[in-house]
């Protein structure tokens, strides 16, 4: 039987809800181990607002650690954007669907405002095509403009499905192990040039590869 499109539509629909509700579940049955959750207990505390950004690869646990929390994401328009607006909005996430890679411009302005509005921010830098591991100037410029901290979040997971796509895509498996670690706060000096903002991406993508690393080395070692 051939399907119309409101039919295909429906069913499209239907999977969308049936993946993030999987996701959630599966994510319940993860034992996630946060090291160094002090400061965001203290930037809570203190009613501060912060961007926080962890690998696209690990995006999964990324996420879910944030959930509930008044965070806001920018998701792309894409068909696999549809899919995490879905999972994003079952975790309460303010979601706006745009692009960081075709008018970045407009959304950087976007997460801007977000920040304005009192929300924090959950970023991907290296999204959403790559290279991994690479950070692009979002998150950086963001905690910049904003004035607000910047928090890098590396995460490791001990037993897990990596996909063969560009992030090298982690599933972790049911009843699994993950460590995620938290940088300390850090603050972009607003009159920066342009060369030392470069360095200061430079200089985080080091610091949340070297989290990547060690959360990665606790967890086996947990």
């Amino acid at each position: 039987m051939k399907l119309n499109n409101y039919q295909k539509n429906i069913l499209r629909f239907i999977g969308i809800r049936i993946a993030s509700s999987l996701v959630n579940v599966l994510l319940k049955t993860v034992r996630i181990r946060i090291d160094n959750s002090d400061v965001i207990k203290e930037l809570d505390k203190q009613k501060k607002n912060y961007v926080v950004a962890f690998w696209h690869g690990s995006m999964m646990i990324g996420w879910f650690m944030q959930r509930n929390r008044n965070f806001a994401s920018l998701v792309s328009q894409s068909k696999d954007g549809d899919v995490l607006t879905a999972i994003l909005e079952k975790w309460n996430y303010h979601v706006v669907r745009g692009s960081s890679s075709k008018g970045g411009h407009e959304a950087l302005d976007m997460m801007i405002h977000l920040t304005e509005e009192n929300y924090h921010l959950a970023i991907t830098p290296d999204g959403p095509t790559g290279p991994i591991y690479k950070m692009k100037a979002g998150a950086v410029i963001t905690a910049r403009r904003s004035q607000i901290p910047l928090l890098l979040v590396g995460i490791g997971m001990k037993n897990k499905w990596i996909l063969k796509s560009w992030d090298k895509f982690e599933i972790p498996k049911p009843f699994s192990k993950a460590v995620a670690i938290y940088s300390e706060p850090i603050l972009i000096d607003a009159i920066l040039s342009k060369e030392e903002t470069n360095q200061k991406i430079e200089g985080c993508e080091l610091m949340l590869n070297k989290l990547q690393k060690e959360a990665f080395d606790r967890c086996l070692n947990s």
